[in-house]
């Protein structure tokens, strides 16, 4: 019988772990929906700036701007996306050991000249084990995208740039590619590489005839370098922004794939509880029956 009440305990116990994640799993399904209408939206948009700023590139070739210098890194600022909870599988984990990488490759520069920006406070925790201090911690917004937020960072970090008081700023985050795959991402933010060329740039604005390219004639208002000098800091803010939404999209997409699993763990456990609890009984009453079967033999 105490075999019997333990596993019935065990029972009621992953039944009601099971609601939690069942919970847990709507919950990041229906964030994943509204971020994820987000994402989709901003791809192309962020696409064709990316196109025009490329478009412009490929008829100005002596084209120079600040945000291109490359120079000797001496101070470098990491900006890191996490969560702010747990149970999303290994979506944390992977953020905090490639940035501990990466903060490693850049040791030699001294502690002080490693800028670390965390957004969700898994990450920023993360630093903190490494010994390294978070420039700045995030982690109160890291759970609401904004543009207005991200511009204003993205800002901050070009006028450093400018004034030469970081050299290179690097992202770490998970692109989300689907509800199932979430691939951790390093690239550069500044300084920023851009390639002309009309055959590669110019793909998807070019009318292909059966032996020729023709390439599109566009009126261009004031002129290019005016439009390409306000174009390249709005394709930096609109990155930011993007690679911040891609983030929490691709946390909620983890977690809801965590939560799954955990369901279907739960289930699996349930039938085998259930199984040996139904195993149990049986035994149970079998040895009752024959109790009373000897017992009354026993009499004659």
């Amino acid at each position: 019988m105490a075999q019997l009440k333990e596993i019935k305990s065990r029972l009621q116990s992953v039944k009601s772990t099971q609601k939690i994640t069942t919970a847990m799993m709507m919950v990041s399904s229906a964030k994943l929906r509204k971020t994820q209408n987000i994402i989709q939206n901003l791809y192309p948009y962020e696409e064709k700036l990316s196109q025009l700023l490329n478009m412009f590139l490929s008829q100005e070739e002596n084209f120079t701007t600040p945000f291109t210098k490359e120079r000797p890194v001496e101070r470098v600022a990491i900006i890191a996306f996490s969560s702010n909870t747990g149970l999303a599988g290994r979506f944390n984990d992977n953020v905090a050991t490639k940035l501990k990488s990466v903060v490693d490759s850049y040791l030699h520069l001294g502690k002080e000249n490693i800028l670390i920006y965390t957004f969700g406070a898994k990450v920023a925790k993360a630093v903190t084990k490494m010994d390294m201090d978070v420039t700045e911690d995030y982690s109160d917004v890291s759970g609401n995208p904004s543009y207005e937020f991200a511009q204003r960072l993205a800002g901050d970090l070009m006028e450093q740039f400018l004034k030469e008081e970081i050299d290179r700023v690097e992202l770490i985050y998970h692109h989300f590619k689907s509800k199932g795959t979430q691939v951790l991402l390093h690239e550069p933010f500044l300084p920023i590489e851009l390639q002309g060329g009309v055959e590669s740039h110019l793909e998807g604005l070019v009318e292909k005839s059966e032996n020729k390219h023709i390439i599109p004639d566009y009126i261009i208002e004031p002129d290019r370098l005016t439009i390409m000098e306000k174009l390249i800091p709005k394709v930096l803010k609109v990155n930011l922004f993007t690679t911040h939404v891609d983030s929490v999209t691709s946390e909620h997409a983890a977690r809801m794939t965590a939560m799954q699993i955990a369901n279907d763990n739960a289930d699996n456990l349930i039938e085998e509880l259930t199984r040996e609890y139904n195993k149990l009984r049986q035994e149970s009453i079998t040895n009752e029956l024959l109790d009373i079967v000897g017992g009354t033999l026993g009499k004659y």
